[in-house]
């Protein structure tokens, strides 16, 4: 028998935001390792993050139609075999929901249509079973790192004693398939703002894949991994703590994106003062003091939409696990 939920186990979105500012450098990797990694899938589906993220824009109009229904649609029922239907496609809303140019959207649409992922019908859009047969395959994996980060910050929560339960990587999955519907409806939000947020700063979301490859490069650093450190803390040691840099070449092999692209989209970030190139002629992370407090505020704004994110989904895991 399932009990009532106690109000007072909620774990608090401020408190949850405080966790991560103390012990930043404990869930760094994992939320970058997720946010880079995704962005890497979404290129590599259409050579084009841009036209990917408007299918998924696409497909979360079947989460937002369960959200305000107060429907929850697991995984499989979600994903098996089915096409969905926009009544009216607005290009305007495209353009202002993702921070995309009007004219941008038009053409990676018409890009979909002739690829046979939708299919247009006077003011509407039918999306195909095969687009979602795309968007399943990425979020098999993505659901992974999900499920990992909501893990590891599941065991910050017994070291600061916030709660006793312990959630297996494993557990959470189930979890998040079982209530998918709710759970993506929250990553998708958290996306959306996450790459807007970004879009205004730099040029493309390529460009942005790029920077983050070589953060995450430094984030792993096994020197700098090891460090026990708050954000702030986190922030300003990480520039140029990776005495080792990536170069072109492995930038394209791990993001997919052509070489010459690459030099000339790292060569834009290195000028606008995100990365720096040492005397090794490899790319780490050592913003310009500008860069560095402009990108500070952002990172703030990004860990208060990862809490927003933590705070639903743990508190549907861990009332769902514990009744």
């Amino acid at each position: 028998m399932k009990h009532r939920p106690s109000f007072s186990n909620e774990i608090g979105e401020d408190k949850i935001f405080k966790v991560i500012n103390k012990n930043f450098s404990k869930i760094a990797p994992y939320w970058f390792e997720l946010v880079t990694s995704w962005l890497i899938r979404a290129y590599n589906v259409f050579g084009d993050i841009d036209k990917f993220l408007i299918l998924i824009y696409f497909i979360n109009k079947d989460l937002v139609f369960c959200r305000k229904n107060g429907l929850i649609i697991d995984y499989e029922t979600f994903y098996n075999d089915k096409s969905i239907e926009i009544p009216k496609i607005n290009i305007s809303d495209i353009s202002r929901d993702l921070i995309i140019p009007k004219e941008s959207v038009r053409r990676k649409i018409q890009d979909l249509e002739k690829e046979g992922v939708i299919r247009k019908s006077g003011k509407k859009i039918f999306v195909d079973s095969s687009a979602f047969i795309k968007a399943k395959a990425k979020a098999e994996q993505t659901l992974k790192e999900v499920s990992t980060l909501l893990n590891m910050f599941n065991k910050i929560l017994i070291d600061e004693k916030i709660t006793n339960k312990v959630f297996t990587i494993d557990e959470i999955t189930v979890s998040l398939k079982n209530n998918f519907s709710f759970c993506w409806y929250q990553f998708h939000k958290l996306l959306f703002v996450f790459t807007n947020r970004w879009r205004i700063t730099v040029d493309d979301l390529e460009t942005l894949t790029l920077g983050l490859v070589v953060l995450l490069n430094t984030v792993d650093n096994k020197s700098f991994k090891a460090k026990v450190l708050n954000r702030e803390n986190w922030t300003k040691i990480a520039q140029g703590a990776d005495d080792v840099g990536v170069n072109p070449n492995s930038l394209s092999d791990i993001t997919g994106i052509p070489r010459p692209t690459v030099t000339r989209k790292i060569k834009r970030l290195i000028e606008d003062g995100f990365l720096h190139m040492n005397e090794k002629k490899l790319i780490i992370m050592n913003m310009t003091s500008s860069r560095f407090k402009k990108q500070t505020k952002m990172l703030d704004q990004n860990m208060k939409s990862l809490s927003n994110m933590l705070h639903r989904i743990l508190n549907q895991i861990k009332y769902i696990n514990t009744n």
